[in-house]
């Protein structure tokens, strides 16, 4: 209707355009009246339309587009004091975490450079810190390793030169980066967003545990200075075992500064925790202070020749050469594509959660889908340039957040900061003790097990005894055979458990209201009681006992006694001889295949609950009511096994009427012939088909006398 002069718009001030538009954008040539047909447009109208589309897409594609032309300049002092702030944690975690890799420290360099880089070009969070993490450079350590055998073997009796190996083991980890990114392009482009719940809770956090102990055994080692075991490829357990047999080798000063530095970072991060108020020292870079009072020590100490002590040593800091990843001869294809995916689906859920959690917390929206793609093409491009698999770190993108990191141009920052790292401070890390490095890991990775003990003693606390044994089951998996056996069994069980939990339709016994005849409930809380003799049946469902309802063999409690003085007490039972089932899910081809076996159960026990090998407790059934209403949709497998399940009753004389059928599934119904096969769908409620049932039957069902 017209606006009278004077009049405003219901709609006031409502914004029109679309997220990333100005008003200016939006012409009156973007908005159809009500029944007025669309303008045809003119060639430069066409070209207008054409540049805005392409626009709205680059920002969507590639955030950066969006974001860096509004870059509020004001944000940059905040910006770049959150960048080094994260730089002072990444550089040093980059080069510990080469370590587990089997790769120079260089490489750490390279992962934290490259991917997050392009991260910071397409990621759509703020606060994810892209780069090296802790359970997937022990991922990729554990493909490397294991490919390392085929080149010893290949060398056998001789040992492969240090050239050879590095170009073996840095070909394989650049190789799974690429397999990896290649996998997480193909889940972001194909939208599958929602993968990183697939996994459940208790397996993620068993996987976790068993990663985190299995580093702890390799890296004590390095921090108590014992010799590595002989054997290229070693279970953990065979390690741990290896270590505790060769104690008195243990190397007195390598131990001694190694947990020196590992009891400063705990005592640091205690005072940081106490001292909340003292801003100076929250800003303290303890993992980076760490390093250069280590590598002062070692310095002026000598303690490399005074000492034998294993230190950094001389690394090239060159920037990293471009070049597409190829598998060398030896290595087993089969092993870099599973284990490519194993990485994916680790890092994945880890990355996507961080990236909800702190989008959440600072109130802006992120896309796992889009997630998916940015940290897909940041791996294929950093497996270019000798870069492993990277994804995103808790610990960093917790400390980016705690120093109010305003947009993605802080992790910009903190590449730039690693390349200046790379190119100018390596030199500088040659006295740093192996064994220091060792303790920042042990120290990382012992943050991991901080939530374990309190998720055992909440599924103790609760009585979830299956995911209690799930996670504990998954992390000695980890520990005794390998982290890819755990993180496969997390995957695999949890997988499992979602098939099952969807091949189980969900359906309802229901039973008639006793104070409204007219209303039908789930028939719940029942108690078992064999052998009653039944009073009720067909011909005879209007009386109602004060203290019990007779539902054939299954007997239903009354609370009259707990109910308030006046109210009348509700209860639920059970018409003798008709099934009344709800359907409260859409049927197709996964959780049909259930439907026959649970009716049989419902006609045996009258409740799922009822263990199979107790005596059946309820009546023959003569009719089946099925309520449609939670059933949106039919596929074609599914109709097919209701069908047969209407034909089976059928055959046994038993009646089957449909009630609040939707107009789709009715259609589908009526294609398939559903009526000649013995099921009657034209009936608006429960009651509707009582009364069908009462006429084909010739017993009232329907009224209560």
């Amino acid at each position: 209707m017209p606006l009278l002069p004077g009049q405003h718009s219901p709609l006031g001030e409502l914004d029109l355009t679309t997220p990333g538009t100005s008003r200016d954008s939006v012409r009156e040539h973007d908005i159809v009246q009500p029944g007025s047909r669309t303008p045809e447009p003119t060639r430069g109208h066409t070209r207008q339309l054409s540049a805005r589309w392409w626009k709205r897409r680059a920002r969507y594609y590639v955030p950066i587009v969006g974001w860096l032309p509004n870059y509020n300049i004001g944000n940059l002092a905040t910006d770049v004091k959150a960048g080094f702030m994260v730089a002072c944690l990444l550089v040093p975690q980059a080069l510990s975490y080469s370590s587990l890799t089997n790769l120079r420290p260089v490489y750490g360099l390279y992962t934290a450079l490259v991917p997050a880089l392009v991260y910071g070009m397409l990621g759509t969070s703020r606060h994810l810190s892209m780069g090296p993490e802790a359970l997937v450079s022990v991922l990729t350590g554990t493909i490397v390793k294991s490919q390392l055998k085929h080149l010893f073997a290949a060398y056998s009796p001789n040992t492969p030169p240090d050239d050879t190996i590095d170009a073996f083991s840095s070909a394989v980890a650049s190789t799974v980066a690429l397999v990896s990114g290649a996998f997480t392009f193909a889940l972001g482009m194909f939208r599958f967003g929602f993968l990183d719940s697939m996994i459940s809770e208790s397996s993620l956090r068993g996987f976790i545990s068993g990663a985190a102990i299995v580093v702890l055994i390799g890296q004590t080692r390095i921090v108590l200075g014992l010799p590595a075991p002989t054997s290229v490829h070693t279970s953990p357990w065979n390690e741990l075992k290896f270590m505790l047999s060769n104690l008195d080798q243990i190397h007195v000063m390598t131990a001694a500064i190694s947990v020196s530095a590992l009891v400063f970072l705990r005592l640091l991060r205690i005072a940081k925790s106490r001292f909340t108020s003292a801003r100076w020292l929250q800003g303290v870079p303890d993992t980076l202070l760490v390093i250069i009072l280590a590598t002062l020590v070692s310095w002026l100490a000598k303690l490399k020749v005074n000492h034998a002590v294993n230190v950094f040593g001389h690394v090239d800091g060159d920037l990293p050469h471009f070049g597409i990843p190829k598998i060398p001869a030896l290595v087993d294809t089969k092993d870099i594509v599973s284990s490519g995916i194993t990485i994916t689906m680790i890092g994945v859920v880890e990355s996507v959660i961080v990236a909800r959690e702190y989008a959440s917390r600072n109130h802006y929206a992120v896309s796992s889908n889009r997630e998916l793609v940015a940290l897909g093409i940041s791996n294929i491009v950093g497996s270019a340039f000798g870069a492993y698999p990277a994804f995103g770190s808790l610990s960093r993108s917790k400390l980016n957040d705690r120093a109010k990191a305003r947009s993605q141009m802080s992790g910009i920052v903190t590449t730039l900061l690693v390349l200046i790292s790379l190119l100018r401070v390596l030199p500088y890390l040659y006295h740093l003790p192996l064994g220091v490095l060792a303790a920042i890991i042990v120290d990382a990775v012992t943050s991991l097990l901080e939530a374990t003990p309190g998720a055992i003693s909440f599924l103790f606390k609760v009585g979830a005894w299956s995911d209690l044994f799930l996670l504990l089951f998954i992390c000695a998996s980890s520990v005794v055979a390998s982290v890819e056996t755990g993180i496969l069994l997390a995957v695999v069980i949890s997988l499992v458990m979602v098939i099952k939990r969807s091949n189980m339709p969900r359906i309802k016994l229901l039973g008639r209201s006793t104070s409204n005849d007219q209303e039908f409930h789930p028939i719940d809380g029942v108690v078992s009681r064999p052998n009653f003799s039944s009073q009720q049946s067909l011909n005879s469902i209007g009386e109602t006992p004060q203290h019990i309802v007779d539902a054939g063999d299954v007997e239903i409690l009354d609370d009259s006694d707990n109910a308030s003085e006046g109210e009348e007490e509700t209860r639920v039972q059970h018409i003798e001889g008709v099934l009344i089932v709800r359907v409260d899910e859409p049927l197709y081809f996964a959780n049909a295949g259930q439907l026959h076996a649970r009716l049989n159960r419902l006609e045996l026990y009258g409740d799922m609950r009822v263990h199979p090998s107790e005596d059946p407790r309820m009546k023959p059934t003569r009719a089946v009511v099925f309520d449609l209403i939670g059933m949106s949709d039919i596929d074609g497998s599914a109709l097919e096994i209701l069908l047969n399940i209407v034909r089976e009753y059928s055959r046994r004389q038993v009646r089957v009427a449909f009630a609040r059928v939707c107009d789709e599934v009715r259609e589908r119904f009526r294609i398939s012939r559903m009526a000649e096969a013995g099921g009657e769908h034209g009936f608006n409620d429960i009651r509707d088909a009582l009364a069908y049932l009462e006429q084909q039957l010739n017993v009232s069902v329907v009224t209560q006398e």
